[in-house]
C-alpha cells in the first residue's frame, strides 16, 4: 500500500514528507456511494529514525453523516471536503473546545449541495467555497468502535475506533515535537484513481490495437 500511496501522491504533484516522524496524512474516500457508513480510510505514513517506513490504515469517514444531510446547518447544504492537498492547514487543538484533535487552522475547499440525500454520486457537484469551516479530524465515540456516522460528522474526517484515534494523536504529538504544530492533510477519491487506471488501460489497448493494425498492413 505504501508504494501505491506514494505513486498516487507523486502523480498528482502532491508533497510527500520523508523526514523521520513527519506525517503524511491521507484520507481515501471509498468507491462506495451510500451515506452513514465508516467506509473510508485515513492512511498515516512516515519514516522512523532508522529510515524505515511505518504505515497505518485507520477506518474512518470523509463524508458527513445522514443526520446532517437531513438537517444541514448551512442553507446551501452540508459540507463535503473537496479532494486535494491542504498544506499546513491543520494543527493540534481541541475539537469544539472539548477534546484534543487535529483541527483546521487554514482555508480548505468544501462543496455544498442541498439536494444530497443518502447517495453520493458526484462529489464535485454543488457550490464550492474556500475558508475556515471547522473541517477537523477527530473521533466518534470516546470508547470502542462506532458503526454508524449519524451526527458524528458534519463534514469532518472522523475515526470510527477510539483506540485508532488515540494512536493517531500520539504520533501526531511526535510530529509536533519535531516540526511544530502544522500538519498537511490530503484527500484522495478512490473512484478517481479507478477511472484513471481504466483510462490508462483503455489507451494502452487502443495503442496495442493500433500497433497490430500497422503490423498487419505492413505484412
Amino acid at each position: 500500500m505504501l508504494l501505491k500511496s506514494l505513486q498516487i501522491l507523486k502523480s498528482k504533484g502532491y508533497e510527500v514528507y520523508m523526514e523521520p516522524f513527519r506525517l503524511n496524512i491521507v484520507g481515501y474516500r471509498s468507491r462506495f456511494v451510500r451515506s452513514n457508513q465508516f467506509d473510508d480510510e485515513i492512511h498515516v505514513f512516515y519514516t522512523n529514525d532508522q529510515e524505515k517506513w511505518v504505515y497505518h490504515i485507520f477506518k474512518a469517514t470523509t463524508d458527513p453523516g445522514q443526520y446532517w444531510l437531513e438537517n444541514p446547518i448551512h442553507p446551501q447544504g452540508t459540507a463535503f471536503l473537496q479532494k486535494g492537498q491542504y498544506k499546513n492547514a491543520y494543527s493540534l487543538g481541541k475539537h469544539r473546545g472539548v477534546y484534543p484533535a487535529l483541527i483546521q487552522t487554514a482555508p480548505v475547499t468544501i462543496i455544498r449541495n442541498y439536494e444530497r440525500k443518502g447517495l453520493f454520486k458526484w462529489f464535485e457537484s454543488g457550490v464550492k467555497d474556500t475558508g475556515r469551516f471547522g473541517i477537523n479530524i477527530h473521533r466518534a465515540r470516546k470508547h470502542g468502535t462506532t458503526k454508524v456516522i449519524d451526527d458524528f460528522s458534519a463534514g469532518c474526517l472522523v475515526f470510527a475506533n477510539a483506540e485508532d484515534f488515540n494512536r493517531f494523536m500520539s504520533i501526531s504529538g511526535e510530529h509536533q515535537n519535531r516540526y511544530g504544530n502544522s500538519f498537511t492533510v490530503t484527500l484522495v477519491d478512490f473512484r478517481d484513481e479507478r477511472r484513471r487506471r481504466l483510462s490508462h488501460v483503455a489507451w494502452g489497448s487502443v495503442i496495442a490495437v493500433g500497433g497490430l493494425l500497422a503490423i498487419h498492413r505492413l505484412n
